[in-house]
């Protein structure tokens, strides 16, 4: 009896003490628990996640290991994680609105983040978050363990760390939380690494293993050497990459889409052609064997039957795709293809599919790329088109609606109501960024109208009977649709974030 007694006391010290529950290295944060830890800790990340969502079954592992990794350097940095299906309040309480959701508590003061999913990557950018932007390498022992640390590290030889050229190579450091940094005006270092004078060094375990920086040691020089030699010449677009992809300063991509397997000469082509384009453009490819590319080949208005083949992208405001001019994927026709997009010689590409018979047949009309301008454009009507995906969770909720306003307004020879599959069709007059999309184009006038009403019958008959006056977005831009990802697939997002 007296033993179960202290038992019990002990339980309830440990409670009181603020023990909490630890799943493979990562704090169990809870209603309960969650201000305790963030009071008792200078440093915490904490993971909003939902047990059924795939991008946070595919981040637990990696985020586990980056928690034992700090761990085990003895580092002052917790993870932490937080079912918000069960913890409602704390999801509300921090505005949680898509899973993972990470956020980074410093001193108890929340900050998104804002790094990659992969361990090293959280581990960087938590280091750089709560250290100096660069490691002081004071021998040539620490120098070498550093080089070894990950798979790109950037070192900054300095013989005078008060130099300019130092407080520039810093100020880089500060700026990229995704590299480790190191800096030094040790000789020894120096003589070491066959460094000869002050300069930045990006050690890498891939390709030729490392590059020197040849220019004047400015802030946006360093940024570009470290942009065009940071990745490998070849990447396989994976999950776990696309922050590193799409993060970077390199905006133009080049993609082969092949079977991975048996293609390992076409692979070391595409390979030899990146070579000419270091910095310019990065070099991709996708395994078309692997299902969850199959959303990317449908974006790029790809078929199964046309691999292996190559496309163009260029990730700026308004996302622009190409393709080449010959066909094959030789190294020759994909060096022809990317010069030729960097001189200039190149129309970018826009799907359409062929115009049905029955295009005009229902209430609602079906456009596509050929027959948009005909229809949309006409001034002689006023046109309400649906922008959609047939994958799109909301525009299947919308069809239904959308059936009701073209049969209200079937006998109005002065409305058209119609509709677009935006994945298989495109136009230069609308860039579809999210589904669906709901544009006006009135009569008698080269206005486009972004309507961001209510997607009721009511609010839709207001709209059209006001010409577009009741329900337009406030300034003509449109609103994006959120991605709470309840359904894997079923997210309105156009796919920006997987090309």
């Amino acid at each position: 009896m007296i033993r179960l007694v202290l038992i019990t006391l002990a339980v309830i010290a440990r409670l009181s003490a603020g023990d909490v529950e630890e799943e493979e290295g990562v704090l169990v944060l809870t209603n309960s628990n969650f201000e305790g830890v963030i009071a008792d800790n200078e440093f915490v990340l904490v993971e909003f996640y939902a047990p059924w969502c795939g991008h946070c079954k595919a981040l637990a592992p990696e985020y586990s290991k980056a928690a034992k990794k700090l761990s085990e350097d003895g580092s002052k940095i917790k993870l932490g994680k937080v079912d918000a299906t069960v913890e409602s309040q704390l999801a509300e309480k921090y505005q949680v609105r898509g899973y993972p959701t990470l956020k980074f508590f410093k001193n108890g003061n929340a900050l998104e983040y804002s790094g990659g999913r992969q361990s090293s990557d959280i581990i960087n950018w938590l280091i750089k978050k709560t250290g100096p932007p660069a490691t002081d390498l004071n021998d040539k022992d620490a120098a070498s363990a550093f080089r070894e640390k990950q798979d790109v590290v950037v070192i900054g030889f300095f013989k005078d760390l008060e130099s300019d050229g130092a407080k520039e190579f810093l100020k880089v450091a500060s700026a990229l939380d995704d590299i480790p940094f190191g800096i030094t005006s040790d000789s020894e270092v120096f003589a070491d690494n066959k460094v000869e004078s002050d300069g930045v060094v990006l050690f890498k375990k891939f390709d030729e293993g490392r590059n020197d920086f040849k220019g004047d040691l400015k802030e946006d020089e360093i940024r570009s050497f470290i942009a065009g030699n940071r990745l490998p010449l070849v990447i396989e677009f994976t999950q776990e990459v696309t922050q590193k992809i799409f993060g970077g300063e390199i905006k133009n991509h080049i993609l082969l889409f092949l079977k991975k397997e048996g293609n390992d000469d076409v692979i070391q082509g595409f390979g030899n052609a990146a070579k000419d384009f270091k910095g310019k453009i990065l070099f991709i490819y996708l395994d078309t064997a692997n299902e969850d590319n199959g959303r990317i080949m449908e974006f790029f208005g790809l078929k199964e039957s046309e691999v292996p083949a190559v496309r163009l992208i260029t990730l700026a405001e308004d996302m622009t795709k190409y393709r080449p001019t010959s066909e094959g994927v030789d190294s020759e026709t994909i060096r022809q293809f990317a010069q030729d997009f960097l001189d200039g010689k190149l129309k970018a590409h826009l799907m359409s599919e062929e115009i049905p018979e029955d295009w005009d047949a229902k209430p609602v009309k079906i456009l596509v790329g050929k027959n948009f301008k005909e229809v949309a454009l006409n001034k002689d009507k006023a046109v309400f088109v649906e922008f959609y995906a047939p994958w799109c969770g909301h525009c299947k909720q919308l069809a239904p609606i959308w059936d009701e306003l073209a049969e209200a307004y079937k006998d109005n020879d002065k409305i058209v109501i119609a509709k677009m599959d935006s994945t298989a069709n495109e136009v230069e007059e609308v860039k579809v960024q999210s589904f669906p999309t709901l544009k006006y184009f009135p009569a008698n006038s080269d206005k486009v109208i972004d309507y961001n009403g209510e997607r009721t019958l009511a609010g839709f008959k207001k709209f059209l009977d006001s010409d577009g006056q009741e329900g337009a977005a406030a300034g003509g831009e449109p609103e994006e649709e959120e991605d709470d990802e309840e359904e894997e697939g079923e997210d309105d997002e156009k796919p920006r974030d997987e090309l």
